[in-house]
């Protein structure tokens, strides 16, 4: 009989490749890790993994096992919201991680409603970001998360996660007040390709919305400030040091505009875009508990969807 406890395992190795992280995921120890997969590669018969020098691999017979792990975890997710709607589960926790912005903009609208209309449900959140709330949805650290699409992040039809769509924005330009296209209707990116740029950090899914959207137009931006903080990034475009791409909902709530010392306008063309969603544990998404936050972040995102666009 296969342990349920040993395919959580199993799962965090995969998506973590080295025991130590998974087991700093699991908040246990890399022996006790190394002694679930012994023991569960002696409950099926089969090696599961196999341990190299740049990590861990799972084998043909642990990359089968891995998918039945995906359908049997959604599945007593399932159970779990089931047997919760029986025992009229509407009053308790639940752990949302979002991106600052996320919060300001749909979580903390969600939370006032869900006040209104579920005060039973207890949301602790936890300022994340954008590409690390999923980790950690499916290491169970936190049950929801609101997150933005970036290169590598899990698909729509990843078997581990639902994600519910919430909105969708574009990027406009942030220039100097000084700068010669600050007059401009709108900004033709590749002719900011010799301007310095301020940008997130790499590893930020902004960042890379930034670069791509540079790539197509032809260049590489030449980054040389960097801040996670769009406060900050506005601060150094108005000090005249680099033009900038900046979600449109960062700038809500700034009062930005030439007499702060920067131009604002949209990108010409096809603009960049982030795109934000809440994602769930795949079985989870039916919880008593957790189906009611999401459709307070949906209802919550339809006005800033409607503000972006």
């Amino acid at each position: 009989m296969i342990e349920a406890r040993r395919l959580h395992i199993l799962r965090a190795v995969a998506d973590h490749r080295t025991v130590t992280a998974a087991a700093a995921a699991l908040y246990l120890t890399p022996s006790a890790v190394s002694q679930q997969l012994t023991a569960l590669e002696q409950e099926t018969g089969h090696r599961l993994v196999e341990r190299g020098t740049k990590g861990v691999r799972l084998t043909p017979a642990g990359e089968i096992l891995l998918t039945h792990t995906n359908l049997v975890l959604a599945q007593l997710e399932r159970a779990e919201a089931e047997l919760a709607a029986y025992g009229s589960g509407a009053a308790g926790q639940v752990d949302l991680a979002s991106f600052a912005t996320g919060i300001g903009l749909v979580v903390a609208p969600a939370l006032s409603r869900l006040g209104r209309t579920a005060p039973g449900i207890r949301v602790r959140v936890k300022d994340t970001e954008g590409d690390a709330s999923l980790p950690m949805v499916l290491d169970r650290e936190t049950d929801v998360a609101v997150a933005v699409e970036y290169r590598g992040a899990p698909g729509e039809d990843d078997p581990r996660l639902t994600r519910v769509p919430l909105y969708a924005e574009p990027f406009d330009a942030v220039l100097p007040e000084g700068h010669r296209l600050a007059g401009a209707d709108r900004v033709p990116l590749a002719e900011l390709a010799k301007d310095t740029w301020i940008g997130p950090f790499p590893g930020n899914p902004c960042h890379d919305v930034v670069v791509l959207a540079c790539e197509h137009a032809g260049f590489e931006p030449r980054m040389r400030h960097f801040s996670d903080d769009f406060r900050a990034v506005l601060a150094l475009a108005s000090a005249g040091v680099g033009v900038a791409l900046v979600p449109r909902s960062a700038l809500l709530g700034t009062d930005v505009g030439n007499s702060e010392g920067v131009a604002v306008h949209p990108v010409e063309g096809v603009a960049p875009t982030r795109r934000v969603f809440a994602a769930v544990r795949r079985g989870a998404e039916d919880h008593p508990l957790i189906s009611p936050v999401l459709a307070a972040l949906t209802e919550a995102a339809r006005r800033p969807t409607e503000t972006a666009a």
